[in-house]
């Protein structure tokens, strides 16, 4: 799906082309990543847990002391206005995602050359999801890599707000390219375990049991979430646990869990088949059929509609 001129963003109180939104350079946000974010995705044009997601970038705000100046239902209503706009853009098969955007704004001495500017910016925004460039990773499995770059402890900042600050896992996404363009990061913490990758979290079968690493570490995705509820629900033992690579290796199943994937099968870890190479694995399988039919939406379909593009 191409984006067109078709498509709006809701900025600083208006709706107006994509094209035409404009943030001062002076911007916080630009000049250092001083702005938090949430994103959600629709799954057969209906928006999937808005307020889970919003609820989640009002901790983020606050956690940066980010005044939002603007409530969190004017913010929902905002969200649902822009995806009934712009999912006309799309065919009935295809879904978007839909991102909040709030900076720390200008600082208090640019403000009195850019006079006419708000206070901070906000951004509602969305574009349709890359069903397309990832169908084959749901009938080959994801190909991940640790990169010598680690998550930062939570003492440091905590990776549980959602903030415009990506550059740590940006350079451990560009390293783990330079060794496999086709392989996505999966960061270890500061002692050694699992963590989490650029936007998704992780999942392992060992020994019957799925273990994910514990909320302290990691970004606590509405999707991560989903997945513990289904796995709940379908009688699967799940904890939470600290998880070192020796244990990844040679688990049964590893997946990953995110707003765009849902639920995505790993095939390798550092270069090492997982299990027997199944994709996805049984329990795996398990999960991504619970979650389709919580969301009534056959995304699973959609993506290996395309595995062959």
């Amino acid at each position: 799906m191409v984006m067109n001129e078709n498509w709006v963003v809701w900025f600083n109180g208006e709706i107006i082309p994509e094209t035409e939104a404009r943030v001062p350079f002076r911007d916080r946000g630009f000049k250092y990543g001083d702005a938090a974010f949430d994103t959600t995705r629709t799954f057969g044009h209906r928006i999937f847990k808005l307020d889970e997601h919003l609820d989640r970038f009002y901790r983020s705000l606050n956690y940066l002391r980010i005044d939002p100046g603007i409530s969190k239902e004017a913010l929902k209503k905002v969200t649902e206005e822009i995806a009934e706009i712009n999912l006309r853009n799309v065919s009935e098969d295809e879904d978007i995602w839909l991102t909040q955007r709030i900076t720390r704004g200008l600082e208090p001495a640019d403000r009195r050359l850019w006079t006419d500017y708000p206070e901070r910016t906000i951004l509602v925004e969305s574009r349709p999801l890359p069903f397309r460039d990832r169908g084959k990773f749901y009938r080959d499995g994801l190909r991940v890599r640790t990169p010598s770059v680690r998550r930062p402890a939570p003492d440091t900042l905590s990776p549980r707000a959602k903030t415009h600050n990506y550059l740590n896992l940006i350079i451990a996404e560009l390293e783990v390219k330079d060794a496999d363009p086709e392989a996505h990061a999966l960061l270890l913490d500061t002692n050694g375990n699992l963590a989490e990758g650029k936007g998704s979290n992780i999942f392992i079968v060992k020994d019957g049991v799925v273990l994910t690493p514990k909320e302290r570490y990691v970004l606590p995705g509405v999707s991560r979430q989903t997945a513990i509820d289904l796995a709940g629900e379908q009688n699967l033992p799940i904890k939470e646990a600290d998880i070192d690579l020796f244990d990844t290796m040679n688990a049964e199943e590893v997946f990953i869990t995110s707003t765009s994937f849902c639920i995505c099968p790993v095939s390798y870890v550092n270069g090492v088949k997982i299990g027997d190479g199944e994709v996805p694995g049984p329990i795996t399988k398990k999960l991504i059929d619970a979650y389709v039919d919580y969301v009534g939406c056959d995304w699973y379909g959609q993506y290996l509609k395309h595995s062959n593009s």
